[in-house]
């Protein structure tokens, strides 16, 4: 398995400090988010892994070469255009050698092992497997009480995609981790799915492919903690966090 880290983000909730540095390189415990993230995949046993990159490319690329890490780090460059979730995925299936990939936002700090993720989706033959959990969003994915996915809604609005979801009362409705498992089962569809350099959400994706393709939630379990440091509250709990784990 390879590991694929969306490191291109712009970060604008985190100006003025993203005005000159990458969202990805912002410090949480005295360390760049990046290094945790990267650390974290290396701890799951995946040593092959793509970064894509875009808002000031070369920190980041001079970070990896000076931090040296155990692994093989390969960068997608995405400076010409930013390629979002979906198109920044599509772009390295040729680097992935046809092997499933783990693939991290890398403004997501959590305690959960990644090598649980692996096992699981190792375990059930699904096409994708994404970390969620029930938090106060309005926007959620639909689950049914087996954890295959069915779509997408606005709580708030009633919304839904695919306009024919059904929701029952027994399925589950979560919010997406930003950690997700691929099989190279779902990399034709993805390739075909928009044009070359095309930037899409991976989420879009996943909605528009659930009907005809196992794509399944695991729980991020109770005890774990989860934070998405692009968001100014949320970074000071992770420092929080970090600082009292120490």
């Amino acid at each position: 398995m390879k590991a694929l880290i969306l490191a291109a983000g712009i970060g604008s909730r985190l100006k003025p400090w993203t005005d000159s540095h990458p969202k990805a390189l912002v410090e949480v415990g005295g360390k760049p988010m990046l290094g945790h993230v990267i650390d974290r995949i290396i701890a799951a046993g995946i040593s092959d892994i793509i970064v894509n990159i875009h808002h000031f490319a070369g920190q980041i690329v001079e970070y990896i070469r000076n931090a040296r890490f155990m692994a093989r780090i390969t960068v997608s460059d995405e400076t010409d255009r930013l390629l979002d979730t979906g198109g920044g995925l599509r772009k390295v299936i040729p680097l992935l050698a046809n092997e499933p990939v783990l693939i991290h936002n890398a403004d997501i700090l959590t305690t959960f092992d990644l090598k649980k993720m692996i096992y699981n989706q190792v375990r059930s033959g699904a096409d994708a497997t994404l970390l969620t959990q029930h938090r106060d969003s309005s926007r959620r994915l639909v689950f049914d009480i087996d954890g295959r996915m069915h779509g997408w809604t606005d709580v708030k609005s009633g919304a839904v995609k695919p306009a024919d979801l059904n929701l029952k009362d027994d399925m589950k409705l979560e919010s997406f981790d930003g950690i997700h498992i691929v099989d190279p089962s779902l990399y034709p569809a993805l390739q075909g799915y928009g044009k070359d350099n095309e930037s899409f959400s991976i989420i879009d994706f996943y909605i528009d492919m659930c009907s005809r393709y196992d794509i399944r939630s695991l729980s991020l379990p109770d005890e774990d903690r989860w934070f998405d440091v692009g968001k100014p509250e949320s970074l000071e709990q992770a420092r929080h966090f970090i600082s009292n784990s120490k």
